[in-house]
């Protein structure tokens, strides 16, 4: 494979090759790397269900952790120190990468200029939209009327509202149905406990007082008069539900979860008859309405709780739709049911059970529904007339793609909004005009220098696990790349609690691909890419699946001359670390680099702790270690932190936030820390953690790009880098 040293030339004569099949730091085999931090040991003996095990990082985790995710400037100062050493460290060592990095962020922006923009959504007599202004980090979102040539209205200014903020992020926003107020949740720490703003839209003046501790999940009554939200207790958990006057006033709880083990959502049904509460975890769910009819009664269940069965609702012209596994169907099937006497006993079948046609949702319209299948990790359209329940498939051509809607389109209008995307096709806009059947592009979204869909190639691959099991795997490349085994290959997996990674276009996919790298996603067990039964059998006991699957698949790739084994990069993120960290420790050989973002690596003693906010709600994923015996020896025997032994690991590069939430910062800190004292390959393992931040690491849409920057530098400098570290002090 031709190589070219990325510090033998300058960085505009790098950028000008096309065809380059590496890029990057090539550091001399010699060259002399700093020194480790060296992490320090206080074994703590734990003992559960009679067994024992030692933990000598431990104290990674501050004593008073809670506080810490809401304050980051409490946190213990030895810890910090450490911290601070081990970021100096890692810095350090991706120095000579920073030339690298800076060119890979101006690429990543000057392509995302154009594919940022969304075009406006129509509701009634508005179209609303956001744009982002001009180098901002953060959206504007604004409306305009629907006719003629009205001014813009600004509704909320995002690049102003995150002013002297080094963290900032605004996760949901919505509009009355009035269309006469605008609220929107933000965070400024990182640690997802949100305050909520209402704005007049009249008189431009937000209506106090901003609700405190909230969690994103937020809406308007269906008759604007009301403001519901989601209030979030000391553990972080979605506990009470609240509703207050829309103009504002005095908070009513509507409703309190007592049992932790069950996450809360709000939403509005589309006809904006009703709120819906669901509540659920990985395997079961409950639902409540309120009528708009009547918005301070009392919740009305449909149907009470059930281990393993999973239920949802959508209002239809006065029934209700009911997706569910009951009576077998694991896949989902839709069912009618009687908004008046809504119980399991008077639920109809309404669209069959298909093995493999994972029925995933629906959007009612008042004459159509529409579904959204999974079949072979490709989502699946399907639109139900209300006159005839005759249907009909929204088809799509290509190998692998993604497929949304938007569930803002207007309910009484007969047009489904949706997005397109493939790997190699930019996002496009259409709408579907559910009665002539014909489809209008809205927008596409454009890629500036040149880009060119035919350049590159896509394909579904499937690879065979130990059980037979076919994996699918999205693989993009360019046109014209040699598969004769040398490319370096980046591979990413998720691979847990039923979420699908999607074969989505990615901007700074295409800063590894047009450099010679192929690009590949592992829709490994643990998702739901091939239906919900993909999902349940990889949890609990069956959750080793995900990582021999994600293993098959580089397997795979290798024997079909993709790439060679030690020319791969994993990357996981979040509970994806998991998979990465228990790929590494059981085939640390296939990779030269591992990016663990915000890795889920510390499982049996985050399982362990019953205070902790998603550990409750994780255990029909997971299972509990606490009373489970069977439980505790299989998180014990993958947990990638207890599992890490003495063995030639490839270079790792973990990052993390001191405020995020779901995966404390200490899972990598010790995970790392226990990497550099086991591994023998001399690789560097580097530790990056924010102290502002959250769980996905910066919210700026340049900040995620400067993180994805550094990812793929380090994937570079992984793969060319044969440097050794200093010896140890000690």
């Amino acid at each position: 494979m031709n190589r070219r040293g990325f510090f033998s030339a300058t960085i505009a004569a790098l950028a000008a090759v096309p065809g380059a099949t590496a890029f990057g730091a090539r550091l001399a085999r010699a060259e002399q790397l700093p020194v480790p931090p060296q992490t320090r040991r206080k074994p703590e003996v734990i003992k559960q269900l009679g067994r024992v095990r030692i933990d000598e990082y431990a104290w990674l985790k501050d004593p008073h952790w809670k506080d810490v995710w809401r304050d980051p400037g409490r946190l213990s100062p030895e810890i910090l120190r450490h911290l601070d050493e081990e970021n100096a460290y890692s810095e350090a060592v991706l120095a000579p990468t920073l030339p690298l990095q800076h060119v890979l962020f101006a690429e990543m922006k000057r392509r995302s200029s154009g594919s940022d923009e969304v075009p406006p959504i129509t509701d009634r007599d508005w179209l609303y939209y956001r744009r982002f202004p001009a180098h901002a980090e953060y959206p504007v979102y604004a409306r305009r009327a629907a006719r003629g040539a009205a001014a813009e209205e600004v509704l909320l200014d995002g690049p102003q509202r995150a002013v002297g903020h080094d963290y900032f992020s605004i996760p949901h926003v919505a509009r009355s149905p009035d269309h006469r107020l605008f609220a929107w949740a933000e965070d400024d720490t990182g640690s997802e406990k949100f305050r909520i703003f209402v704005r007049d839209l009249a008189t431009g003046e937000l209506i106090p007082a901003a609700i405190e501790d909230a969690f994103g999940s937020f809406t308007f009554s269906g008759d604007s008069a009301w403001l519901y939200w989601i209030w979030r207790d000391a553990n972080s958990r979605p506990r009470k539900l609240f509703r207050r006057p829309a103009r504002g006033g005095e908070d009513v709880l509507v409703y309190e979860e007592t049992d932790p083990g069950y996450f809360m959502t709000l939403t509005r049904s589309r006809s904006n008859a009703f709120m819906k509460i669901r509540l659920l975890n990985g395997t079961s769910s409950e639902v409540r309405l309120i009528a708009a009819t009547d918005p301070t009664a009392t919740p009305r269940l449909i149907e009470e709780r059930r281990p393993l069965i999973d239920y949802d609702v959508e209002d239809w012209n006065g029934r209700l739709v009911v997706r569910t596994n009951a009576d077998g169907a694991t896949d989902f099937k839709l069912m009618w049911a009687d908004a008046d006497s809504p119980g399991r006993d008077g639920w109809r079948d309404f669209i069959s059970h298909r093995p493999g046609h994972s029925i995933e949702n629906v959007l009612a319209f008042q004459d159509h529904l529409v579904r959204l299948e999974r079949v072979d990790a490709n989502p699946v359209l399907i639109v139900t007339e209300r006159a005839t329940l005759a249907e009909r498939a929204i088809g799509f051509a290509e190998q692998a793609y993604s497929v949304a809607w938007d569930e803002e389109s207007d309910y009484s209008a007969p047009t489904l909004r949706l997005s397109y995307q493939s790997p190699r096709t930019p996002r496009e806009w259409y709408d579907e005009d559910l009665l002539s059947k014909q489809r209008r592009l809205v927008a596409r979204a454009t890629v500036p220098g040149g880009f060119d869909p035919d350049r590159y190639r896509v394909r579904r691959l499937f690879a065979s696990a130990p059980d037979g099991a076919q994996v699918p795997m999205t693989v993009v490349m360019r046109r014209d790349a040699r598969v004769d085994g040398t490319l370096p290959l980046l591979l990413h997996g998720y691979g847990s609690y039923g979420f699908s990674t999607e074969a989505d276009f990615s901007v700074p996919a295409l800063s590894l691909i047009d450099r010679g790298w192929i690009y590949a996603i592992a829709h490994v067990r643990g998702g739901s890419e091939k239906g919900h039964s993909w999902y349940l059998q990889a949890i609990q006991a069956g959750k080793p699946r995900t990582f021999t699957d994600f293993i098959a698949c580089a397997k795979h790739l290798i024997a079909q001359r993709y790439t060679r084994a030690g020319q791969i990069v994993a990357h996981g993120l979040s509970a994806g670390g998991l998979l990465v960290g228990a790929s590494a420790n059981l085939r640390p050989d296939l990779w030269a680099g591992i990016i663990g973002q915000a890795p889920y690596v510390d499982a049996l003693n985050t399982m362990s702790d019953a205070e902790h906010p998603l550990v409750p709600l994780a255990r029909p994923d997971w299972g509990d270690p606490l009373a489970d015996p069977a439980a505790y020896d299989t998180i014990a025997g993958y947990s990638p932190y207890e599992n890490v032994h003495r063995q030639a690991y490839p270079a790792v590069l973990a990052t993390s936030s001191v405020a995020d939430d779901r995966v404390g910062y200490w899972e990598p800190a010790k995970w790392i820390a226990k990497l550099r004292e086991c591994s023998t390959s001399g690789r560097p393992v580097l530790l990056r953690v924010s102290i502002r931040g959250g769980h996905l690491g910066a919210a700026g849409r340049f900040e995620s790009m400067r993180q994805q920057a550094l990812f793929w530098a380090f994937a570079d400098w992984a793969i060319n880098t044969g440097a050794k570290p200093a010896a140890s002090a000690g």
